[in-house]
């Protein structure tokens, strides 16, 4: 192992050990300190907020720093006004009967990913610390810089404040090695996990409570009754929103067929570029690899930058570049979740056939993450988030903005889980409430009395009957076997069977069919890879949820076998 790798792990080590006699003291700490603390956080956050985004846009290289400036905002400002007056410390209900406690779980090991680093740094720090835990920070390796800069920010504050300085850590020598030695180590109570599918598996693997999240591959239906044109603003302010770097920003359109021409005028009108079937094949060879996964070149990277990298004319103010795709898999390369301000388009006919779509092109990487609809038919918009299996049903609004919860009533986040659809322990936006344990003293409501002694139930005339309970009458139970034989015994009037001179071979019975093994519920990259690695195959159904990146390699190898 490298010398490196030795290092991150062993600082994980001391980061999680240091945090952990710091959780003794933030345990101890009272609801008015502890708001204190993340108010003091929250306010240091906000007046460093544009300078953390621009560290972030130029050490990632993704976004830009006018959007990420309002991402950190919204979690300095937005989250922790949401959260401000929730009490986390001692009894935080009581109902008379039932009397709930609140209790810290430990420290926590955030996963911080390269897109959105800042803004989920100041995120998970504050949500921590709100319910009492201590936490270490493990970025990934290209957003080092900008995040460890965060943690001092929000500790320097912290401290003033009254917080032990151990209680922020962060990981400066990161590796894969290191985020794995802090996610496994005995200290660690709980784990948010912000990252890549393998990341977010990894974390549910190491034995530890772990909240993950899932890809998002977004689609947004503008059904016939919408405002079309506030859709397209609303789509296009989702899917360039810092150049699609948040997950549940918008992937595709799904456009009814009666308002198909009036969108497309719009998304022309306001700096969509639709693009001709041999630009969309070049763009399509850009977006994807040889391998068939997204290329991280592209990802929060402006719509022109991408048209001059796949050799594409298009005008200067372009904002959003767009492809109509004959279909959602593998060979439509512009179907998956593209992380930029590209979107596929698609056209139905009616609510059910759109739905139909969508449910599709969520089946295709964004299982239980976003999905969002133009109406304004109260009853479609219901009907299409029974339809859609997806956690958060966005109606009227960028999907961006209102899956955080930034532009609806939801929870405001910047860890979304995907429920079981996405391999996820839970649907919620991530809160304060999910790093808590909550006792409860739970008082009588119903009073127990001790049952009386059981009385056998007296004998029927048609009950055989005994002179003792330890005593049976072997007389009447054997008159009661010769009358049930009797009845049995064939009348005189019933044919007799003629005796068999030879007997016949007994028929040999019909061979047992063995079961199919039973199918995967879920499959990502690193269950083909062990699978490979082992010589065995994946059993898979059409219920079976594959992310591309798996299917890829598992169809490349061989690896998936059909099951029940």
């Amino acid at each position: 192992m490298a010398d490196k790798d030795l290092q991150s792990i062993q600082a994980a080590r001391d980061l999680v050990e240091a945090a952990h006699r710091a959780q003794a003291v933030v345990a101890t700490l009272d609801q008015a300190k502890i708001d204190a603390i993340c108010e003091a956080m929250a306010i240091a956050a906000q007046s460093q907020s544009f300078r953390l985004a621009t560290l972030a846009h130029e050490e990632s290289g993704y976004g830009n720093p006018a959007d990420k400036n309002v991402k950190n905002l919204f979690a300095a400002v937005d989250v922790h006004n949401y959260f401000k007056s929730l009490k986390t410390v001692g009894v935080v209900r009581d109902t008379g009967s039932v009397v709930e406690i609140a209790a810290p779980r430990g420290v926590v090991a955030a996963i911080v990913p390269s897109t959105n680093p800042t803004s989920t740094a100041i995120f998970k720090i504050l949500i921590a610390i709100k319910s009492r835990n201590t936490i270490v920070l493990s970025p990934h390796p290209s957003a080092t810089r900008c995040v460890v800069e965060t943690a001092n920010v929000m500790r320097e504050a912290g401290v003033k404040a009254g917080l032990p300085p151990e209680a922020i850590g962060c990981v400066e020598l990161t590796s894969l090695e290191g985020t794995d030695a802090l996610m496994k180590h005995k200290l660690t109570a709980v784990i948010l996990a912000t990252g890549g599918m393998g990341l977010v598996r990894a974390a549910y693997s190491s034995g530890k409570p772990a909240f993950g999240v899932g890809p998002g591959n977004v689609p947004a239906l503008i059904e016939r009754t919408a405002d079309v044109a506030k859709a397209v603003r609303d789509i296009l302010a989702g899917t360039c929103f810092d150049f699609g770097t948040i997950c549940a920003s918008e992937q595709a359109i799904v456009a009814d067929a009666p308002v198909d021409k009036k969108v497309r005028e719009q998304l022309a009108a306001q700096g969509a570029y639709f693009l001709n079937a041999a630009q969309a094949d070049q763009l399509g060879k850009l977006v994807v690899t040889p391998n068939r996964t997204l290329n991280p070149k592209i990802v929060g990277k402006p719509a022109t930058t991408l048209a001059e990298w796949a050799g594409i004319g298009v005008p200067p103010n372009t904002r959003c570049l767009i492809a109509e795709v004959g279909g959602i898999g593998r060979d439509f390369p512009l179907s998956i979740e593209k992380l930029s301000p590209i979107l596929a388009y698609y056209v139905a006919n009616g609510l059910e056939e759109g739905s139909k779509l969508c449910d599709e092109i969520l089946h295709y990487g964004g299982m239980g993450h976003t999905a969002s609809i133009h109406t304004q038919n109260r009853d479609a918009a219901l009907r299409y988030g029974l339809l859609m299996p997806a956690a958060r049903v966005v109606v009227n609004s960028p999907s961006t903005h209102g899956a955080i919860g930034f532009s609806t009533a939801l929870a405001p986040s910047m860890t979304l889980g995907c429920g079981s659809w996405g391999g996820n322990v839970t649907s919620d936006n991530i809160s304060p409430l999910h790093l808590m344990d909550i006792k409860r003293v739970a008082f009588e409501i119903r009073p127990v009395t001790a049952s009386e002694p059981f009385q056998p139930v007296a004998a029927s005339s048609q009950t055989v009957t005994s002179k003792s309970a330890s005593q049976i009458d072997r007389a009447a139970i054997a008159d009661l076997v010769d009358k049930f034989l009797s009845a049995r015994a064939p009348s005189a009037s019933a044919p007799v069977p003629a005796p068999q001179t030879e007997s016949k071979p007994a028929p040999t019975p019909p061979p047992v069919k063995k079961a199919d093994p039973k199918a995967a519920e879920f499959v990502c990259e690193d269950d083909v890879r062990q699978a490979i690695a082992k010589g065995e195959k994946i059993y898979i159904n059409a219920k079976t949820i594959i992310t591309p990146s798996a299917r890829d390699l598992g169809n490349e190898r061989e690896v998936f076998v059909k099951g029940t």
